[in-house]
């Protein structure tokens, strides 16, 4: 056990017992696979588009007839799902609409409006310089390509691409359970009438909802107070994970992680040096993690994104990142960081020259939620960096 860990350590440590844990697989629906990890590559079975078709309402011509003024016949029709059986002819058009399968013999689409249609003839009313507007087979994709590659969040773009694709159902790593207790006999529901000394219990709905964002399965263990009968009460509901916020330093009444003790959580690391979120720390027993985060806000906040995240991601078996460290110019200057790692909330912008610059929010306490609602990174600083000055180079990690 480690009593207190580098962030590069609690990483690590979060991750080999991720990955020890890693959950199966499981075969879902397009519709259940949002916001999932995909386990198997989707692999195409059938080209888009699957036929050479037209990207313009108009007739299917041979561009060798394209003289300006040229009349030709229109002998047939195509259109999107019943397409021209036949063959194109020198001297003959094809109506053809939107979508529509290319006729064998035509190699340009004369779009409508270069025409003057009379009956069955049409003739060419604009220069016509090239053979155009015609979307190949395989245009987008081929059959037997991969469209999204294991390991890949799917959004709506991936399972757009998986149907279209002629792919029913997506085989994805099963979404962990992952249970989130609030503590502190001073904290009560949104919407009640505070007495004093009562706090709002704002940490937990949003943590509920990263989780849901993450690919997993939020579940709602309550408010418990003070007590560790109370906190161990309410560990035995069926969780993969269960996050602790709070009442896990040194007062007298900050008895979580005694309580999950007492229930066979053997500390793997009791504190990390990170700022915000000291307290942080991280515990297992044989069928169940548990990660606790501060009672501060912001604190929370942070250490959610440090360390739940990659603790889902171990669980769902995420291939490990290949991406370069991010970095962006910082707009303000910025003091020399303490002896933890630190982590400011900032709002990352490009300007006109396409340069990423990053702004850290003004006040940084780690009780303030305010910063969030427009903070899209953290600003990393390792312990001890130098003061940095307006337009220096300085660590980032995105948010969203």
């Amino acid at each position: 056990m480690i009593r207190m860990a580098t962030v590069e350590q609690a990483l690590d440590l979060i991750a080999s017992h991720g990955r020890d844990r890693a959950m199966g697989l499981e075969t879902v629906s397009h519709a259940a696979a949002e916001g999932r990890r995909l386990a198997e590559p989707v692999v195409a079975q059938v080209s888009q588009p699957p036929a050479d078709v037209s990207a313009m309402d108009g007739y299917a011509v041979r561009h060798a007839d394209m003289k300006l003024g040229a009349t030709l016949k229109v002998t047939a029709e195509s259109r999107a799902g019943v397409p021209f059986a036949g063959s194109l002819a020198p001297g003959e058009a094809i109506r053809i609409f939107t979508g529509a399968h290319v006729p064998e013999g035509a190699d340009h689409i004369l779009i409508q409006e270069d025409t003057k249609r009379e009956g069955d003839h049409v003739t060419i009313t604009f220069e016509q310089p090239r053979p155009e507007n015609i979307r190949r087979t395989g245009l987008d994709f081929a059959r037997g390509a991969t469209l999204v590659p294991a390991g890949f969040i799917m959004n709506e773009g991936a399972i757009s691409l998986a149907a279209a694709g002629n792919v029913a159902n997506v085989s994805v790593a099963k979404s962990p359970r992952i249970g989130v207790l609030a503590n502190g006999d001073e904290l009560v529901a949104p919407g009640t009438s505070l007495a004093p000394g009562q706090v709002v219990n704002s940490i937990q709905p949003a943590l509920l909802a990263l989780i849901r964002r993450w690919g997993a399965i939020p579940v709602d263990l309550g408010l418990s107070h003070d007590t560790e009968e109370d906190v161990r009460k309410r560990l035995a509901a069926p969780c993969d994970i269960i996050v602790s916020i709070g009442g896990a330093s040194v007062g007298d009444y900050d008895v979580v992680r005694s309580a999950f003790a007492a229930e066979g959580f053997t500390p793997i690391f009791e504190k990390v040096a990170v700022k915000p979120g000291k307290p942080t720390w991280f515990s297992a027993t044989p069928a169940v993690l548990a990660l606790g985060l501060p009672g501060n806000p912001a604190a929370a906040m942070v250490t959610a994104q440090l360390f739940l995240r990659p603790l889902i991601d171990a669980l769902t078996s995420a291939p490990p990142s290949t991406a370069p460290a991010q970095r962006a110019h910082t707009t303000t200057p910025l003091p020399k960081a303490g002896n933890r790692e630190e982590y400011l909330r900032a709002i990352l912008t490009l300007n006109a020259q396409g340069s990423a610059n990053v702004q850290a929010a003004e006040n940084q306490d780690s009780s303030l939620l305010s910063p969030f609602l427009t903070a899209n990174a953290l600003i990393r600083r390792p312990p001890n960096t130098p003061a940095a000055a307006a337009g220096d180079l300085v660590d980032i990690m995105m948010l969203r």
